[in-house]
């Protein structure tokens, strides 16, 4: 797949999952890039068919091994800048106890992040500009949070992955400790 890859004009990278140096590899991510890199790695989503004596385990009787190759979808969320554009800014009343002060002058600042509609209100100071920096930070934290919530869930489901494997059907098939194709 790499050299493949790269006689097409693609940038290849891979990262293979170890549990420790002496383990074989359980998985890998490839990441791809280049014009043409979502159809090259369309090709070769599905199930790939190695009939080899394996040499990772010599003594076993198997010689059809069967390797997934799935897309993997990227996070789309981008919780640690966000643009001055993406936000919404409101003023208003704090209200409650503080007197004339808090009732008359708009102190109390609602941030809005207007791609994901999350929104945070800080009425805690006394000061409008102090009100704005903790409303930033709340809503730096809330997007942290959202970040990592659908991290959790996109670790979650390349793990699941694992599973589906589909033992027939394969989109290629390869023979031999060479991997050539047939």
């Amino acid at each position: 797949m790499e050299k493949t890859a790269k006689k097409l004009g693609l940038s290849f990278a891979s990262d293979p999952e170890r549990a420790d140096l002496s383990a074989n590899v359980a998985s890998a991510e490839v990441t791809l890039a280049g014009e043409g890199a979502k159809a090259f790695a369309r090709a070769w989503c599905g199930t790939i068919k190695w009939t080899c004596q394996s040499p990772f385990r010599p003594n076993h009787k198997r010689q059809n091994w069967f390797i997934g190759v799935y897309e993997l979808p990227t996070s789309a969320a981008e919780a640690e800048e966000f643009n001055a554009e993406d936000l919404r800014f409101e003023t208003l009343r704090a209200g409650g106890p503080g007197g004339q002060h808090q009732n008359k002058t708009e102190s109390a600042v609602r941030v809005t992040h207007v791609p994901t509609g999350l929104s945070v209100v800080a009425r805690d100071e006394r000061s409008q500009h102090r009100n704005k920096q903790i409303a930033l930070q709340r809503l730096q934290e809330k997007l942290s949070g959202l970040s990592a919530e659908e991290g959790a869930r996109l670790r979650k489901s390349e793990r699941l992955l694992h599973h589906q494997l589909e033992r027939g059907n394969p989109v290629r098939c390869f023979k031999g400790v060479r991997f050539k194709e047939v």
